[in-house]
């Protein structure tokens, strides 16, 4: 994996159902993990392996959905001899999920921010 979090940038995000009560499009999104037209956006952690956010692949927007995906398979996780990059910090800052365009897209939000 390229740009691996660290664990300061990972234990920064909420565990585990900590945001259920907070609306889809108010939720924080803390990393962007991406690989050619898959995108994989983490708004909580188990703080082990276990994410849960917002997950697009192949760029399907119509499939794509709000579920859990695994930190290990994203790391192990290679295509042709790439792998699955996290954007940095400095690039992506913590935002809500209704301010990132290819998560409005597939949830079909007309509005950002």
């Amino acid at each position: 994996m390229w740009n691996t979090p660290t664990k300061d940038r990972l234990s920064k995000i909420p565990r585990l159902y900590e945001t259920e009560s907070i609306p889809l499009k108010d939720k924080l999104i803390h990393l962007h993990f991406f690989i050619g037209g898959c995108d994989w956006y983490v708004a909580e952690y188990d703080s082990d392996d276990l994410f849960w956010g917002y997950a697009i692949l192949n760029g399907d927007h119509e499939m794509a959905e709000w579920g859990y995906f695994s930190f290990g398979e994203l790391r192990d996780l290679s295509v042709c001899g790439i792998e699955v990059n996290c954007e940095l910090e400095e690039y992506f800052p913590v935002k809500k999920a209704s301010g990132i365009e290819n998560i409005c897209k597939g949830n079909g939000w007309n509005e950002r921010g």
